[in-house]
C-alpha cells in the first residue's frame, strides 16, 4: 500500500476507532494512558493526511505531527506502560521513564528552536527537524518507547514491543530519509494490539500484582 493522504486517512480512522474500542473496555483507570494510545496514534495519522493535502510544507499540521510524534511519545509512551505495571515491575520500568522524559525535553527544545518542515517523497512523507546529537536521540526514543513495552512484564505488551521493534529495523533500512513517519504508521497498525490487552485485564489487575 502506498502512503497517502487517503492511507493514512483511513488508517487513521480505523486506528482511531480500536482506541475508542480500548478505552471503552477500560476497568482500571491505570490502564487508561495506554489503552488511549491507539487513539492518539490514530489521531496523529489523520494529522499526517492534512500534511499530505498541504503538499508538506511548515504549517500547523507538521508541527502539531511532530510535537506528538516526538517528544509526545517519547514522554508518554513509557509514563503509560509504568502506570499500567504491577508494583513489582516498576523499579525497571523507572529506566525508559527517565531516558523518555530527558529525550522528550531535548526533542521538545528542538522543535521550539528551530522550524519543522514537510516534504513529500514519492510514496512517503519526510520530516525535516533541526537535532543535534541524532544517534542519541534516536536510541533513547527507541530505549523509552519500545523498551518500556519489552520491560512491561506483560506478554501482550511484549508482543507488542516485538512488533514495533522490528518495525522500526524495517523503516531504518528501507526508508533511512522516512524513519520517523513510516515507523509511527507502523507503531499506529500495531497498536491494535492493545485491544486485546484491555480484554485480558482483569479489574484491578495493577492492585492484585
Amino acid at each position: 500500500m502506498c502512503w497517502s493522504a487517503t492511507a493514512d486517512l483511513v488508517a487513521g480512522t480505523a486506528v482511531a476507532g480500536v482506541g475508542v474500542a480500548c478505552v471503552a473496555r477500560v476497568r482500571d483507570p491505570r490502564d487508561l494512558p495506554l489503552a488511549g494510545l491507539p487513539l492518539l496514534l490514530g489521531a496523529h495519522q489523520i494529522v499526517e493526511a492534512l500534511v499530505w493535502n498541504a503538499g508538506g510544507g511548515s504549517g500547523a499540521a507538521t508541527v502539531v505531527w511532530a510535537v506528538i510524534a516526538l517528544p509526545v511519545l517519547a514522554a508518554g509512551v513509557p509514563l503509560a506502560v509504568w502506570c499500567a505495571a504491577p508494583p513489582r515491575a516498576r523499579r525497571r520500568l523507572a529506566v525508559p521513564l527517565v531516558i523518555g522524559g530527558a529525550t522528550a525535553a531535548a526533542l521538545a527544545h528542538a522543535l521550539a528552536s528551530g522550524p519543522v518542515t514537510a516534504e513529500i517523497r514519492g510514496h512517503t512523507m519526510g520530516y525535516s527537524i533541526g537535532l543535534s546529537h541524532t544517534p542519541l536521540l534516536i536510541a533513547g526514543y527507541l530505549l523509552a518507547t519500545v523498551g518500556s513495552l519489552l520491560l512491561s512484564g506483560d506478554r501482550r505488551l511484549f508482543v507488542l514491543g516485538v512488533l514495533v521493534a522490528v518495525g522500526a529495523a524495517v523503516c531504518s533500512a528501507l526508508w533511512r530519509l522516512e524513519f520517523i513517519s513510516t515507523w509511527c504508521a507502523l507503531a499506529a497498525l500495531c497498536s491494535v494490539v492493545l485491544l486485546g490487552w484491555v480484554r485480558a485485564r482483569p479489574p484491578g489487575a495493577v492492585v492484585a500484582a
